[in-house]
């Protein structure tokens, strides 16, 4: 006969669970009532009304939205930021956190001494500035890209990481006539799994929400990212794009708030869809090296 254990809820249960469930409706009700309101058609949207669901639901501000040349060229140049920043990003890190584990590297402790100290000393914005700008990348992607490739915390928690594999697995490939570079692409990226997938959504969620160098090194309109364009739309109101809300394909007005907020929303979806895929190896990763026999 097997028995069940049920833990009898305490007091403190109780208080906490209501704790963690308010906290959880505080954060999510904006982002419901977001797209609610984004959701609203024209014909029953009253502004400065709180209604948590709508009477008539519409999709015409999605629609409009990815009609417009503005919002289509600033998510291309915000896709290409992400993905090419994101894979240059794991590309430096890893083989940079592989090179600082050899024991036999050269130079070792002093590279890893100045990648400590950029934690303590950041030279500020006016010096990354003239950087950009000597280096002839003002105005370009590339000002998004280079200057991060990659950084002090990502090389010391990688690394950390990769010196928890045994050491015994690269040695026994060496024997076995593998080189540096096989060794890493062979044992290394596939036992780093969980890493790579932690630190590119890292990585991603930096890029994509790039904005304030985005204002500071990008000045044609037309290379904003997505970011940039989403704060223009929903707190400048002399903006062009923002003044060319009123319209909708059928030639009727739709109320600005709404295309607001679906911009918003649509800036936000793609991570909201990516974050479930790498949730499992957020857990493997926590749990990998906690327990050692």
């Amino acid at each position: 006969m097997s028995f069940v254990y049920k833990k009898r809820l305490t007091l403190f249960d109780y208080a906490n669970y209501s704790l963690l469930t308010l906290i959880s409706v505080v954060c999510i009700f904006p982002i419901f009532y977001l797209v609610m309101v984004s959701l609203t058609s024209k014909d029953v949207y009253v502004p400065f009304q709180f209604h948590i669901w709508p009477q008539k639901m519409s999709l015409d501000a999605y629609t409009y939205i990815l009609s417009t040349k503005s919002f289509l060229t600033a998510l291309k140049n915000t896709v290409f930021v992400t993905v090419v920043g994101t894979l240059l990003n794991l590309l430096f890190t890893f083989t940079m956190a592989y090179g600082l584990t050899e024991k036999n590297m050269p130079y070792r402790g002093l590279i890893m001494g100045i990648v400590v100290l950029t934690l303590v000393f950041n030279p500020g914005i006016i010096p990354n500035y003239l950087l950009v700008k000597n280096l002839g990348l003002l105005n370009s992607f590339w000002a998004l890209i280079w200057p991060a490739l990659t950084n002090a915390w990502s090389l010391i928690v990688v690394k950390s990481f990769l010196d928890s594999i045994p050491s015994e697995l690269r040695e026994s490939a060496k024997i076995d006539g593998c080189t540096d570079i096989g060794v890493f692409m062979r044992i290394i990226l596939p036992l780093s799994m969980p890493a790579i997938a932690a630190f590119t959504l890292f990585f991603a969620i930096a890029h994509w929400n790039t904005y304030f160098n985005a204002i500071l090194y990008l000045t044609d309109t037309n290379k904003w990212t997505l970011q940039v364009l989403v704060k223009t739309m929903v707190l400048d109101a002399s903006s062009n794009m923002t003044g060319n809300m009123a319209a909708s394909t059928d030639d009727q007005v739709l109320p600005q708030e709404t295309v607001r907020l679906a911009s918003v929303v649509l800036a936000m979806l793609p991570i909201l869809i990516v974050y479930p895929f790498l949730q499992r190896h957020f857990a493997k990763g926590v749990m990998l090296g906690s327990v050692k026999g």
